[in-house]
């Protein structure tokens, strides 16, 4: 459990790159936690969006077929 009641989440990345996105965060003036989390939040909400329009798609094909019966 970290500091704020989140927890953590175990993730393999080499050396290399998680140094390199190290200093890339930093100079964007953030963490990589920050940015994992911004990342990770925008995929789902946009995944989310998606899951509903084809919700609302099938529901509308649903209700067209049930007009039509």
């Amino acid at each position: 459990m970290t500091t704020k009641g989140t927890p953590g989440r175990v993730v393999r990345i080499d050396d290399e790159t998680w140094a390199a996105y190290g200093e890339l965060c930093a100079a964007e003036g953030t963490s990589r936690a920050d940015d994992l989390r911004r990342h990770a939040h925008a995929r789902v909400t946009a995944w989310r969006k998606q899951q509903a329009r084809q919700g609302a798609i099938k529901r509308r094909l649903d209700s067209l077929q049930d007009s039509d019966d």
